[in-house]
């Protein structure tokens, strides 16, 4: 009974949402795996081999670079799959697949792509963020934490963070906190420049944590375990839904947070200070692989398409 109570009054919270057509779409040149945005500029990591570079004021492309094919296990030439993107005053911090499963991470700046990092240091990166315009916080699968000189190309620390495989992390605004999740469903936090954990959270996702977000001493996650969980104000929610939760992300200020949570690839959008459901964003045509906030009421969000769909909240 108590069950049939609970679909019913979760069914009703869903029904109540308004439903939001994008506001426009982008056309990327592969499936979308990575997004990052500096004014005016949306920052697309592709799985074919590509960043798009959109203006987003125009609405247009305005730029693709293309990271150098390699060769598949057979010797024959293949794109090299981009898996994150970051940018810092212009400059793009790109990692791509190498070869033998290895990855690569590259520079662009001025119309020029530098290697700084090649399959010979036997690097899994998953993910590559700028802490500063010299330094870089590397992630590799095997959930090992890597701070890296870029104008030196060296290793100054490497951080086994837990033995279970690495899910995400993002860095706080100030950069000076990671925030950083795994397999585990295990969210901690770890000083930036010597990767030393301050903070583990009291865990109530039960299985992975595909991602999070974390702003304005905000956190937000988004389980394997169809469980999304917003750590607020010392206090914590949590959001149970039908499917896995792929994707999540909050707004600059956390006032909203974004969901992916069905198996229509929709987005419902709460409002986080009464964690009431206000808009389901729909017409996603894959499994969502990133929600980005630009403005306030202003999000982007990817799939595992060439399609990047665009809202502006009422």
């Amino acid at each position: 009974m108590k069950l049939l109570l609970l679909i019913v009054i979760l069914s009703s919270s869903l029904f109540s949402m308004s439903t939001l057509q994008p506001t426009y779409s982008l056309q990327a040149s592969g499936d979308v795996q990575d997004m990052s945005y500096h004014v005016p500029y949306l920052y697309t990591a592709t799985s074919n081999g590509t960043v798009d570079v959109f203006n987003v004021q125009t609405q247009k492309k305005s730029l693709t670079i293309q990271i150098p094919a390699i060769k598949d296990f057979m010797g024959d030439e293949v794109s090299a799959k981009v898996y994150s993107v970051d940018v810092l005053n212009n400059t793009l911090l790109i990692v791509s697949q190498g070869e033998k499963g290895y990855r690569n991470l590259w520079l662009y700046t001025q119309g020029t792509l530098e290697k700084k990092i090649d399959i010979a240091q036997h690097f899994f990166i998953k993910e590559a963020r700028f802490i500063d315009e010299q330094h870089a916080l590397l992630a590799l699968l095997s959930n090992e934490l890597v701070l890296y000189d870029l104008n030196k190309n060296s290793v100054i620390k490497i951080e086994q963070v837990s033995p279970s495989s690495f899910s995400d992390f993002t860095l706080s605004e100030d950069k000076q906190m990671i925030i950083t999740t795994d397999e585990s469903g295990v969210v901690r936090a770890l000083e930036t420049r010597t990767l030393k954990e301050i903070k583990k959270y009291k865990a109530f996702n039960l299985d992975k944590i595909f991602q999070l977000d974390f702003k304005h001493k905000t956190l937000l996650t988004a389980g394997q375990d169809r469980k999304s969980v917003l750590y607020i104000n010392n206090q914590t929610h949590e959001f149970d839904f039908d499917f896995l939760i792929y994707s999540c992300a909050l707004n600059e200020n956390a006032s909203l947070a974004a969901i992916a949570y069905n198996e229509n690839n929709d987005v419902v959008i709460i409002d986080t200070s009464t964690q009431n459901k206000k808009y389901r964003l729909i017409q996603n045509k894959a499994v969502i692989t990133k929600i980005l906030f630009t403005q306030h009421k202003e999000l982007f969000v990817a799939s595992e398409s060439k399609k990047i769909n665009f809202w502006r909240l009422p």
